[in-house]
C-alpha cells in the first residue's frame, strides 16, 4: 500500500516532459523533423524547473477529506504543465528559475487545476484526462470545495514569491475568468455563431492565465517593462490558439489521445471556432449542428458540413496567426535558449494531437 501511494505522488513529475515527448512523437510523424528536435531541447532545458514544479505541487496537504481526494485525484493525473512551462521559460529569459519563479509556477496549475475541477461540475463532465472526474468519484460539491482550496492555496503561493504586484493582477485574472466562464454559461444552448463574443469569452477563460504565467515569469527572472509587456501580449495570442486548436480536436481528434469523447462541446450546446466558421459560410446548416448536439450518433452531417466548408482549415489559419504574432513579440528579447524555447512552444501549440 506504501508502495502504492509513494508511486502515486510520484508518477506525474515527469509529466511536464512526458507531454513535450508525446509532441516531438508528433512532430516527427508529421515530418515536422525540426521541432521535433527542438521539443527534445526544450524536454532537457526545462526537466529540473518542472521536477521542482511536481515536487512542490506534491507539498500540498493530502488526508482522507473528500475535498483533499478530489485535488489530489485531478494533479496526481498530471496534464501538460504547459502553464507552469510558460512561467519558467519567462523566468529564464531573465535571471533564471528561482525560488519565486517556483511558487509561480506552482500557483498558476492550482488555478488551472481549479478551473477544471469547477467546469466539470458545471458541465457535469464524467471524464477528464482520460481518467474519471473527480465530480464522479467524490460527487459535486466536494469538487467544487476542491477547486476553491487550489484557489486559496494558489493565492498563498503568489503571496510567499514576493514579487510586487503580482497577487493583485492574479486576482484580476480570475475575475476575468469567472465573468467569461459567465458569458459561456449564458450562451450555452444557443449556439450562436457570434465571433465577437467567441474570443471575448476565450480572452478571458484561457488566454488571462497565459497572459498572467508569461509576466509572472518574466517579472520573477527580472526582465525590463518593455520585455514583461511582449511575453504578456505572447500569452495573450498563445492562449487564443491554444483554444482554438483545442476547438479543432473536438471535433476531429482522436478521442483516446485527446482524452474526451469528440464533440463534447457540441453536446454542451458551446459553439466552437470551426462551427461558427462553418455557420458563417452556410448559415442553414445551424439545426444540423442543434440536432447533433442532442444525438451523439447525429455528427455525420456536421463533419461532410466541415469538410464542404473547409472550416477546419480555416480554423488552422486563425491558430496560425495567432502563433505568428506571438512569434513576433519575441523580437522584444535577446537571444537565448529561452527565446527560443519560447519559439518552440508556440509553433507546437498548433501541431498537438491533445
Amino acid at each position: 500500500m506504501a508502495e502504492m501511494q509513494a508511486s502515486s505522488r510520484t508518477a506525474p513529475s515527469a509529466g511536464g516532459a512526458r507531454v513535450l515527448g508525446q509532441l516531438g512523437a508528433v512532430a516527427d510523424a508529421r515530418g515536422l523533423a525540426a521541432l521535433a528536435a527542438r521539443l527534445g531541447e526544450l524536454a532537457e532545458l526545462t526537466h529540473g524547473d518542472l521536477a521542482a514544479t511536481e515536487a512542490s505541487l506534491a507539498t500540498l496537504e493530502r488526508g482522507p477529506s473528500h475535498v483533499a481526494r478530489s485535488a489530489h485525484h485531478l494533479l496526481d493525473l498530471g496534464g501538460k504543465r504547459l502553464r507552469p512551462l510558460c512561467v519558467a521559460l519567462a523566468a529564464r529569459a531573465g535571471d533564471g528559475f528561482g525560488a519565486a519563479a517556483r511558487e509561480l509556477a506552482v500557483s498558476v496549475e492550482l488555478v488551472h487545476g481549479a478551473t477544471l475541477l469547477h467546469d466539470d461540475v458545471v458541465d457535469l463532465g464524467e471524464t477528464r484526462r482520460g481518467a474519471p472526474a473527480a465530480r464522479a468519484l467524490y460527487g459535486n460539491a466536494a469538487s467544487i470545495f476542491a477547486g476553491d482550496w487550489l484557489l486559496v492555496e494558489a493565492l498563498r503561493r503568489v503571496r510567499r514569491a514576493g514579487v510586487p504586484g503580482l497577487l493583485g493582477r492574479l486576482l484580476d485574472v480570475i475575475e476575468e475568468m469567472i465573468f467569461a466562464e459567465s458569458e459561456q454559461l449564458e450562451a450555452r444552448g444557443k449556439l450562436s455563431p457570434d465571433r465577437a463574443a467567441y474570443f471575448r469569452i476565450v480572452e478571458g477563460k484561457t488566454a488571462a492565465l497565459f497572459r498572467w504565467a508569461l509576466h509572472a515569469g518574466a517579472r520573477a527572472g527580472g526582465l525590463p517593462p518593455g520585455a514583461c509587456r511582449a511575453l504578456e501580449e505572447y500569452g495573450r495570442h498563445l492562449g487564443i490558439a491554444f483554444q482554438v486548436i483545442d476547438d479543432i480536436l473536438d471535433l476531429r481528434g482522436d478521442s483516446a489521445v485527446v482524452g474526451k469523447s469528440l464533440l463534447t462541446d457540441v453536446r454542451e450546446g458551446k459553439m466552437t471556432f470551426p462551427l461558427i466558421v462553418a455557420v458563417e459560410e452556410r448559415p442553414e446548416a445551424l439545426p444540423l449542428i442543434a440536432h447533433a448536439a442532442e444525438d451523439p450518433d447525429a455528427a455525420g452531417p456536421v463533419v461532410a458540413l466541415l469538410v464542404q466548408t473547409g472550416a477546419i482549415e480555416a480554423s488552422m489559419a486563425v491558430a496560425r496567426q495567432h502563433v505568428d504574432a506571438a512569434l513576433r513579440l519575441l523580437d522584444a528579447l535577446p537571444a537565448s535558449r529561452a527565446r527560443s524555447a519560447l519559439e518552440t512552444v508556440a509553433e507546437a501549440a498548433v501541431a498537438r494531437d491533445r
